[in-house]
């Protein structure tokens, strides 16, 4: 893999990231009770996730310019593992055994598809 594929894979990299963090804003957003229904989705978190997305969308479609087909869907998949990490360290959710089973094989099937692309 070369120098332009290895700077579009990092690209789509940091787009799941983001849309990760989004994800967070939008949870934060909702675990606050608001006065009216418009300020649910008219307040600053749930816009600037909001934002977030359309931005990884357009970080998605430049790194597809380089990235390979096959290894699109393995790289988005640490988007799980991101959201599992910030579910753990932000909201102090738990991890059941069937999800650390599930990260597992997320993991392995990572390894594997990058190892053989």
């Amino acid at each position: 893999m070369g120098k332009r594929e290895l700077l579009h894979c990092g690209v789509l990299l940091a787009g799941v990231f983001l849309s990760a963090v989004s994800q967070v804003l939008l949870k934060k957003a909702a675990l606050r009770q608001y006065a009216s229904p418009w300020q649910e989705y008219l307040n600053p978190l749930v816009i600037a996730a909001y934002m977030l997305f359309v931005g990884t969308t357009f970080l998605s479609v430049f790194a597809y310019r380089a990235v390979p087909l096959s290894l699109g869907p393995v790289l988005e998949a640490t988007g799980y593992l991101y959201v599992t990490f910030f579910g753990v360290t932000l909201f102090h959710e738990s991890i059941s055994h069937k999800k650390l089973f599930a990260l597992a094989l997320i993991i392995m099937g990572i390894l594997i598809s990058s190892a053989s692309t």
